[in-house]
């Protein structure tokens, strides 16, 4: 019998600890965390200094029964839970609910011999004050999330509708007042006209031709905003002598990008493999904790929740080897070093190949096709970021024609770099013809060309995951969580990889700007990342929340019993009332004082969101024989709807939008309930659920956990909506 055991998170690093531990040690897994907050109530005693009442759920009963089991006997229990703050209160946990006298900590960055033999020779203690700056944040996050939410369901139960989907959060808006915000600056913005004159020159018949655009005779741009404006100079243009002014050549260099972390493992997944967030992370996760291979389970990735884009030693060596090897040591390079995330904590190495020699190809036989490009896209990253800069013999020349200049620019790759591993592309090379300062050149054509500013681009995965680590909202571990949850409550959806605010998520976000305007402050928000850092450090968690709670608390009972705000001067055209500012899921609106009697209500949200133009169909409606047009519903989904509405309010799905129904999968949890079977993962109207294959005997129903819909959830359910949307009213 092994006289020490390992407990780590999941299954599958066991497999491939066990591949370099062998017997040396049990490998056992905890399933994540085995205590958490229960979901039934707040469970914070706020006049306890804040003490978290942990129950353990019913499902890791069973894992926990197990644990005890497989323990005995056992002399020493060494704990390796993920090395983040998460990976900590699990061990700690483990370590209460287990009633452990004493265990060690371990934790690796990576899961290889060296790292994992690295972390059993310089065990610790379980770190208490990363504990606390943990329980600090789950404490706070329930206490907003568990206090709030309520509110806006009494708020926003206006004409009856279901209001149980709302939810507000510390962070998850601060993440959503981003995107209102965006949103209201996309419908006020003004577009502005300016124009660009571009000429096609040549110096020779025998030549290429090249563009040069229209400057002031020092090569300055030129302000053109009409094409009256612009008219006349292409007039003067057709008409005059070109001439070369001035030649300058100087080097230019392109230097590589660090290696990846968790930010910028999202933003480069998303615009360059299309991968949402969740289903990045989702990959990465099984990259990092193990692929089978030929000589067993191995890891092929380092830990990829991290905001440091630091690299080991032992890894730059690799990395430098094989770049000599592969092209030459002219090749090498410094290491890129990025910039400092704000607020990063700069605990783990940046993410990166466990070993640098497994190319991507080697092991496309042993991936899916997902795994082979998100490994491929962390490994040229990684090796890239040890190369030298791409040297560049970069061209500007200045072309006078009469009273005005123009201005082209060319270059030519001098040396690859780094773009001999990440590729080039056509504008890497941009080549002018052999020209001479002094030399005349002919004109071949001018073209203005008509511009309009544009707005602000809405927000893609990609920029809201770089917009909430520039402003210090959240850590790399909640990105994916943050945005899943938007789109869970409908707060936003995608369209064209790009976040579209909803009604209802304008309506929460102005409802919690107007009644807690520093709960969702994007600062105020970042704040409390610092002072969690602090807690880390060995701050007083306690006082922390105490310095939260006091102020929120004033201002949630406030906001109870507030009444709706009068619109001053404003009367129901209908019956006279009084009109006040109210909420529902559907937007801000202007409802009267004698509702439900008098049922006038005018929308306040304004003109914010782009309007959707019904589209012919070329079918009569089946019920009153008018025009049937495509619609799109409230949280975007399109369907087909009468043109009578609302006397006639006859809707289908659109042809080939109804999804068939998934067969339930599964699993081998035991039925807490009967004991006697297995859940299933079944998909029900608003989304997948565990219910007993003993159905309809045993009735036993729950949620996923964000844990369990990583491991039994299919891939293609990744942005998938189960519910249909409501046609709009």
């Amino acid at each position: 019998m092994a006289k020490a055991a390992i407990i780590v998170e999941s299954p599958t690093k066991t497999r491939t600890l066990k591949r370099f531990l062998g017997a040396e040690y049990k490998l056992l897994a905890s399933m994540g965390h085995v205590r958490d907050l229960p979901e039934s109530e707040i469970a914070v005693d706020v006049e306890s200094g804040f003490a978290p009442h942990y129950t353990t759920d019913a499902r890791q009963k069973k894992v926990l029964a197990d644990l005890k089991k497989q323990l005995k006997g056992v002399d020493h229990v060494y704990l390796a839970s993920d090395p983040d703050r998460e990976g900590e209160a699990i061990a700690w946990h483990l370590l209460e609910a287990l009633g452990l006298s004493e265990a060690d900590r371990i934790e690796f960055n990576e899961i290889t011999e060296s790292a994992v033999r690295e972390a059993l020779a310089n065990p610790r203690k379980i770190d208490m004050e990363r504990v606390n700056a943990q329980q600090a944040r789950r404490v706070l996050d329930r206490l907003v999330g568990y206090m709030l939410s309520p509110l806006l369901w009494k708020k926003f139960a206006a004409r009856g509708r279901k209001t149980a989907s709302l939810s507000a959060g510390r962070v998850q808006s601060a993440a959503l007042k981003l995107l209102c915000d965006r949103e209201r600056e996309i419908a006020a913005f003004t577009p502005e006209e300016y124009w660009s004159v571009t000429t096609s020159l040549t110096p020779d018949e025998d030549e290429r031709q090249f563009e040069a655009e229209l400057k002031t005779k020092d090569g300055e741009d030129l302000e053109l905003k009409t094409g009256e404006q612009v008219e006349p100079i292409v007039e003067e243009l057709r008409k005059a002598a070109y001439k070369v002014a001035s030649i300058e050549r100087k080097e230019r260099r392109r230097n590589p990008q660090p290696p990846l972390i968790t930010s910028t493992l999202q933003r480069a997944a998303a615009n360059q493999l299309n991968f949402s967030a969740r289903k990045t992370m989702l990959i990465a996760q099984q990259l990092y904790q193990g692929i089978d291979m030929d000589e067993g389970t191995v890891g092929l990735i380092t830990y990829m929740r991290t905001d440091s884009t630091r690299v080991a030693s032992q890894a730059r060596d690799a990395a430098v080897d094989l770049i000599k090897k592969q092209h030459g040591d002219s090749f090498v390079g410094p290491g890129a070093k990025g910039k400092k995330a704000k607020g990063a904590q700069d605990a783990h190495e940046a993410i990166r190949p466990t070993y640098v020699e497994r190319e991507p190809e080697s092991l496309r036989h042993l991936l899916d096709d997902d795994q082979f490009k998100l490994y491929d896209l962390i490994w040229r990253r990684f090796v890239a970021s040890q190369m030298a800069a791409a040297v560049y013999d970069q061209t500007t020349v200045l072309v006078e024609a009469g009273p005005y200049g123009l201005r082209a620019t060319g270059s030519v790759m001098k040396f690859p770099g780094f773009l001999a591993v990440l590729g080039t592309t056509s504008d890497d090379d941009k080549q002018l013809p052999a020209l001479e300062e002094g030399a005349d050149l002919r004109l071949i054509d001018v073209a203005p060309e008509q511009h309009f500013t544009k707005p602000p681009p809405r927000y893609t995965e990609a920029s809201l995951v770089r917009a909430l680590e520039e402003n210090g909202v959240g850590r790399p571990s909640t990105y994916a969580q943050i945005i899943e949850t938007l789109r869970q409550r409908k707060y936003a959806r995608m369209q064209q990889r790009q976040f579209f605010c909803t009604p209802t998520g304008l309506a929460v976000n102005d409802y919690l700007v107007e009644t807690f305007p520093k709960i969702i402050d994007i600062d105020f928000t970042a704040q409390v990342e610092g002072e969690l850092d602090e807690v880390e450090q060995g701050g007083d968690w306690v006082a922390l929340l105490e310095n939260f709670y006091g102020p929120f608390k004033e201002q949630l009972d406030a906001a109870q019993d507030a009444p709706f705000k009068a619109l001053e001067g404003e009367k129901c055209p209908d019956c006279g009332g009084q009109l006040y500012e109210r909420f529902s899921i559907y937007g801000k609106f202007a409802g009267c004082e004698n509702y439900p009697e008098c049922k006038y209500k005018r929308d306040l949200t304004g003109d914010i969101l782009p309007k959707v133009e019904a589209k012919p169909t070329g079918e009569a409606c089946p019920e009153c024989g008018k025009d049937l047009v495509v619609r799109q519903g409230r949280g975007g989904q399109e369907f087909i709807g009468c043109t009578g509405y609302p006397d006639c309010k006859y809707t289908r799905p659109l042809k080939g939008d109804a999804k068939p129904r998934r067969q339930a999968i599964e699993t081998d949890i035991l039925c807490d309930k009967c004991e006697k079977k297995n859940l299933v993962v079944r998909f029900g109207r608003r989304g997948p659920f565990f219910g007993c294959a003993g159905y309809p005997k045993c009735r036993n129903t729950r949620n996923l956990t964000d844990e369990e819909r990583d491991k039994w959830l299919p891939d293609d359910l990744e942005d998938e909506q189960d519910k249909a949307d409501e046609p709009a009213e």
